[in-house]
């Protein structure tokens, strides 16, 4: 994990490469979209890093919520704005990453349509049973299922999303049948996990945190490379014993394919600036976010990365296109 230090260093060294290629944004209000309603994880976020930038530039950005078709209603509106800047959508792994392996049909080219502005912040996703679960480690789960092939289910957030596809990676690295149950969110799942009607339940850490923080539900494992900086009593799945589930789930700004170049680098470098203040890293991580900082080109070569990842674990798990 990466410690505070480092990100704010990293933080400044990008806004200082940037500085040279900044573009003047005028006094026009900056949208900022976001694919999720208000009060979630996502809109949190997203405000969160608008009011830090409009501290820090004193641009007048709105926070606009698009929920509806898995982020693709947000997507569609970001990719047909006006490219001057002032029109960015908060994306994350589970649209802008994994739309383009669920849908067979889309208004918008996930690579063409888009320019990256910066990565934002990651949230792993955490397995949560409820606190008298008898499962208390991940290999207790693992010996229920292949002790009683598919009498153990996950609650997942929605099919093909990231849960779900952790949840097959799991499957797989164990050699058990574990049942997936798809649900519209944590408020649907919450009923049949407390009455034992599911087993295991998977969000984000961002999502789940008040849950856990709360004692509704018992943390067993993150999937990321590191401890999550909220839950560091929690093990990852690699300490667990499962090697290669360790990818992150992450958000970060995007801007319309056309957006000039200057323009990008400014948004990139206040962007970078507000990442760079110890009161945001420290309300994101109270949130379940860390920080993740970098240039336009270090979120696309994230974006290409985890594209061609989870396409291969949508194509073994057999997810069909919608």
């Amino acid at each position: 994990m990466k410690s505070l230090k480092t990100l704010l260093a990293a933080a400044l060294a990008a806004v200082a490469c940037a500085t040279a290629g900044a573009a003047d944004m005028g006094t026009a209000p900056i949208t900022f979209i976001s694919p999720f309603p208000p009060g979630g994880g996502t809109d949190t976020l997203t405000r969160m890093i608008g009011s830090a930038i409009a501290q820090d530039t004193g641009w007048n950005i709105v926070v606009e919520n698009k929920p509806g078709a898995g982020g693709n209603l947000a997507l569609d509106a970001a990719a047909r704005a006006k490219p001057d800047g002032h029109t960015l959508v908060m994306v994350q792994t589970d649209n802008i990453v994994l739309n383009p392996w669920l849908y067979e049909k889309l208004s918008y080219d996930t690579f063409k349509d888009f320019k990256p502005v910066g990565l934002a912040a990651s949230s792993p996703s955490v397995f949560v049973v409820v606190p008298e679960s008898p499962y208390k480690t991940l290999d207790d789960v693992v010996k229920a299922a292949k002790a009683r092939p598919g009498g153990v289910s996950l609650g997942i957030p929605g099919v093909g999303g990231s849960g779900d596809l952790l949840g097959h990676l799991w499957r797989k690295a164990a050699g058990m049948e574990l049942m997936h149950v798809p649900y519209r969110g944590w408020a649907q799942a919450y009923p049949d996990l407390a009455s034992g009607r599911i087993d295991v339940y998977t969000g984000s850490v961002a999502s789940l945190l008040p849950q856990i923080r709360g004692g509704k539900v018992r943390a067993l494992a993150v999937v990321a490379e590191a401890r999550s900086p909220a839950l560091p009593d929690v093990p990852t799945f690699v300490e667990s014993g499962f090697k290669g589930i360790d990818q992150t789930i992450w958000w970060g700004l995007m801007a319309p394919g056309g957006t000039p170049d200057d323009v990008v680098v400014t948004l990139n470098a206040a962007l970078n600036k507000s990442q760079a203040r110890p009161e945001l890293v420290q309300k994101l991580e109270a949130a379940g976010y860390s920080v993740m900082a970098g240039t336009p080109a270090d979120m696309d070569r994230r974006h290409r990365i985890d594209h061609d990842v989870f396409g291969r674990i949508v194509q073994e798990a057999g997810i069909p296109r919608q």
